[in-house]
Order: structure tokens, then C-alpha cells, then sequence
């Protein structure tokens, strides 16, 4: 394990414009230059979210996550344009500004999911036309679908719940046109099967995924955020799918759960104050994240070490973005 003392907990960088700091990402968007469209930086830090709240530091998080995202937005740009204008720091995307549309777009390939708006939580309780989908008897957990489908939810703010929706529902509420609906989920069906396909190749199942859709400026449609990465997608491991599903355990997959398992078998994380995760927990859970880097791109995962500290380097990368 390379050297857990190099954290990015934070990209407070006064010299920035316009910051808005997120639970794990900082913010900041400058004004469109003359000519170019409005951007916006997103540093990714090293913090984990969970329980509504932060947890901890994990080290190279954030660069997994970045890295993780190019690697998809790369291999995925023929499909869907994207925010993407630039990459100056290993944990840093300059992208876009984009008005993300109000429609959490959710693909699933298989009945999983432990949510309330889950398919399987809800194929449990005997629905079977959901989200504007009738779902055949007979399923088992972990089953594949017959197809893969789109499970659009509202987005919720101020503390709502995101609440499930079907396609008419979306069109007649207004939250998307019709035209807008048949873009969206036409790009969200290729996309996924672009990373199925290319999980399959490494020896993954990708199961289901979240995608952020926004219009720019021009009003067109790009897919923001990120793509396919550990934080937004549930992965399993192939080769131990076919057991696990004939014994009815749950397959195999990246335990990035590590943490969240910890605290909530400590305490009451929404209640409680978090005691103190130990080392060794920091340390499997960034090893987590590499191995899924390693595993879903087939790249080596190289940390980046220059700079006194990330924090300081992330201030060097962006210094021409000062004003």
C-alpha cells in the first residue's frame, strides 16, 4: 500500500471563484471566457460520505474516482456527449456548466438493490408494473432481467425522498419533454450496455448504475458527474455470479462497504457521534477502491506523489484558474 498519509481532505482554495463545497467534492465556477462556455471545477477530495454525513479521509479516493470517470468518459464519448473540458490534476475535471435535469435516471440489469425504490425491494412487496414496467412472475433475487430497464425517481431536494416515476409521468409533470425523455433514455440503455459489455470483458458483471444528465448553455444533452465508477454503479464478480444466485446468497462484489459496515455496527450513525475508525480500516478501504480501478479498467492504478502534499498540488494545477 502506498503511503496513507497523503489525503486531499479538502480543496479550499481561496483564490477560486464562486466555490460551493459538496459532501465530497469542491466546487467552483469561473466565468466563461470569451467566446467558451460557462465551466466549473470539480475537485474530488478523498472524503466518504455515508449516513447523510462524512466519515472519514480515505487516500487516493479521490483520484480512483476521477481517473475511473475519464477512463468511462473516454470509452464512452461516441455514445453521449459529455461535460468533460479538461483534466489538470489527477483528482480535478474542468467541466461544463450544465443544468442538471430534475430526473434521477437509474439503469438496472438485474433485480437487486436494498432502497425503497429498489426493484427487487419492490418486486418483494408483490409490485410488478413499476416505473412503467411490468415485470414477469417467477423472479428470484439477484435474477437477471429480461431486459435492461430505466427506474427514472424524482430528484428530491431539502431533504425529501426521491419518489418513482414512469416515463408518461415525466412527460406530463413537465419535468422533461417528450423529445428530452427519448434522448435521455436512449443514451442511458447505449451507455450501459457499453459498460456491461466491457465489465463482461474484465470478468465483471455491471448490475446497475446512476447517471446525471444536464442541458448546456445550448440546450443540448450531456451526461455529467461520473460514470461507472464504484460510487454510482454496483459491480459483481463473474465468476462467482452462478453460485451465489443458485444458493441465494448475494454474488460477490467490491466491498466498498467497508466502513459504512463498521460504523453502523458501532452505533447509530444518524444519531450517534462516529468513533474513531482505525488505521487499518483507512487502509482496506483505499485498497478497495484500487483494487476496483484495477479490476473494472484493467490499468495499474499509479498514485500521484508530486506536489509537498495533494492539497498543494492541486493548488499548483490550478494556479491559472485563480482570479
Amino acid at each position: 500500500m502506498t503511503d496513507l498519509s497523503r489525503i486531499l481532505e479538502n480543496a479550499r482554495i481561496a483564490e477560486l471563484p464562486n466555490p460551493y463545497f459538496g459532501k465530497v467534492r469542491d466546487c467552483y465556477d469561473l466565468p466563461a471566457e470569451a467566446g467558451g462556455p460557462a465551466r466549473r471545477i470539480l475537485v474530488s477530495s478523498d472524503r466518504i460520505s455515508a449516513f447523510d454525513r462524512i466519515l472519514a479521509a480515505i487516500p487516493f479516493k479521490g483520484q480512483v474516482l476521477t481517473q475511473m470517470a475519464r477512463f468511462w468518459f473516454d470509452h464512452t464519448a461516441d455514445i453521449c456527449p459529455n461535460h468533460v473540458l479538461a483534466y489538470p490534476d489527477p483528482n480535478v475535471v474542468i467541466g461544463k456548466r450544465v443544468e442538471i435535469l430534475p430526473v434521477e435516471i437509474v439503469v438496472r440489469g438485474y433485480l437487486a438493490g436494498t432502497t425503497s425504490t429498489s426493484v427487487l425491494t419492490q418486486y418483494k412487496k408483490g409490485v410488478r408494473e413499476m416505473y412503467g414496467h411490468v415485470l414477469p412472475e417467477g423472479l428470484r433475487d439477484n435474477q437477471i432481467l429480461p431486459t435492461p430497464i430505466i427506474t427514472p425517481t424524482s430528484k428530491a431536494f431539502d431533504g425529501g425522498h426521491d419518489e418513482p416515476l414512469t416515463p408518461q409521468e415525466i412527460v406530463e409533470q413537465g419535468l422533461l419533454s417528450q423529445m428530452q425523455w427519448d434522448e435521455v433514455s436512449g443514451y442511458a440503455l447505449a451507455l450501459f450496455a457499453r459498460g456491461q459489455e466491457m465489465a463482461a470483458a474484465r470478468g465483471l458483471i455491471l448490475v446497475d448504475t446512476k447517471y446525471e444528465f444536464g442541458l448546456d448553455a445550448e440546450g443540448r444533452i450531456l451526461i455529467a458527474d461520473e460514470i461507472h465508477t464504484p460510487d454510482s454503479s454496483r459491480y459483481w464478480l463473474a465468476a462467482g455470479y452462478a453460485e451465489a444466485f443458485a444458493a441465494g446468497t448475494r454474488p460477490p462484489s467490491f466491498d466498498k462497504d467497508v466502513i459504512r459496515s463498521w460504523v453502523g455496527a458501532r452505533c447509530d450513525p444518524y444519531v450517534d457521534d462516529i468513533p474513531a475508525i482505525p488505521a487499518e480500516m483507512i487502509a482496506a478501504t483505499a485498497q478497495v477502491y484500487i483494487d476496483a480501478y484495477e479490476a473494472i479498467t484493467g490499468e495499474v492504478f499509479v498514485p500521484d506523489l508530486s506536489g509537498e502534499t495533494p492539497l498543494a498540488r492541486v493548488r499548483s494545477n490550478l494556479a491559472p484558474y485563480f482570479v
